[in-house]
This record gives structure tokens, sequence and C-alpha cells, in this order.
């Protein structure tokens, strides 16, 4: 019976030791948006917020506001202090990852103009200031 016992307390013991380990696993993965290609070749970034399309739509300044290479000098920028801000900790709240983002890569206007709203949204929603952001944006 005392064999019994103790097996019993050794298996338990042996699985509550692997639950954790799992647990320390998922919790040390760093997660980071990614910018992907869509089915027509185009890149482009899901933003999971429901009142981001309304700030897109209603608040943001137009698409033909901006050219491309005026948007991928920003967004290399922003994207740099970005993620020097979610790698150092602060404003968990709102910054929950990181963003791969490569300056090199051409993502086409549609994609750059997006990102860009991504960072001006967080401003007017959240008053997160980035430097390389105006004030006017989101206003």
């Amino acid at each position: 019976m005392k064999n019994l016992i103790f097996i019993f307390t050794l298996s338990a013991l042996l699985l509550n030791c692997n639950s954790q380990k799992k647990i320390a696993e998922n919790g040390s993965q760093k997660t980071a948006m990614r910018p992907e290609k869509t089915d027509d070749g185009e890149w482009d970034l899901d933003v999971i917020d429901t009142q981001f399309d309304y700030f897109l739509n209603a608040i943001a300044k137009p698409m033909s506001f901006y050219t491309e290479s005026y948007l991928k000098t920003k967004n290399t920028l922003l994207v740099n202090e970005w993620n020097a801000l979610y790698y150092s900790g602060k404003h968990r709240s709102v910054i929950e990852s990181a963003i791969e983002y490569d300056p090199n890569e051409k993502y086409g206007l549609k994609f750059e103009y997006k990102l860009y709203q991504v960072f001006a949204y967080v401003q007017w929603k959240y008053g997160l200031r980035l430097p390389g952001l105006s004030l006017s944006e989101g206003r």
C-alpha cells in the first residue's frame, strides 16, 4: 500500500512539473505583428480593434495626403520606437506586441498608410505620443 501511495504521489508530482514547464515556455514567447501578403500579392496588416475602422474612415487624413516614401520614412522611425517601448516593458496596456517591419521591403502605399495610421490611432485613442508623429495626426 505504501508503494502505491508513493507511486501515485510521484506521478502527480511529475505531471504537475510538466504542466508548469509548458506554461513557462508559452509565457516566454514574444508576440509580433507581421505584415502578410494577401491572395492578390499585396501586403496587409490586420488590426483587431473595433474603433480602428471608424478612425480610418472618419478621423484619419486621407491616403492621398501622403507619399509612399514619406510614410516609409516615418514608419521606419515609428516601428523602431514602438519596438523599443515593447521590449522595455513600458506601456504594456497599449503595446502588446512588437512589429516586424523591413524598411527594405516594398510594401506599397496602402500598407504603409495603414501602418502609419495604426500609430496615429494609438495616439488618438490612448494618448501615447511617439516621436515622429505630429500632434495633428488623428485629430
